[in-house]
């Protein structure tokens, strides 16, 4: 199973309520592709307080790297990803992301 983690710095004037929306969509969109599974996404509420300003993220899963490919290149998640882009501190700089190969 491949885990795909994603944390951003959104700017201060990107709103809860539109990074809920991109969120849903992302979910929306998973659920819909074969071999992804587990969108789960939102606001840090850790107690250690280290995000260092990447105070939202999320992960997907998926059950191959084609999968995770495909999801890639879908127009969908192109287009969210280019508002997730658009609101992030310092654009492309303002998004992390980490793909692991973890057991099942």
């Amino acid at each position: 199973m491949i885990r795909h983690i994603v944390l951003i710095k959104f700017t201060r004037h990107a709103s809860e309520p539109d990074i809920a929306e991109i969120f849903g969509g992302l979910a929306a969109l998973t659920q819909r592709l074969p071999g992804a599974c587990g969108f789960a996404g939102g606001r840090s509420q850790s107690p250690e307080q280290i995000e260092r300003g990447y105070m939202h993220g999320f992960t997907v899963d998926f059950h191959s790297w084609e999968d995770l490919k495909t999801y890639a290149v879908h127009p969908e998640h192109k287009a969210l990803g280019a508002r997730i882009v658009a609101n992030a501190e310092g654009g492309i700089d303002g998004v992390l992301v980490l793909d692991l190969n973890v057991p099942n």
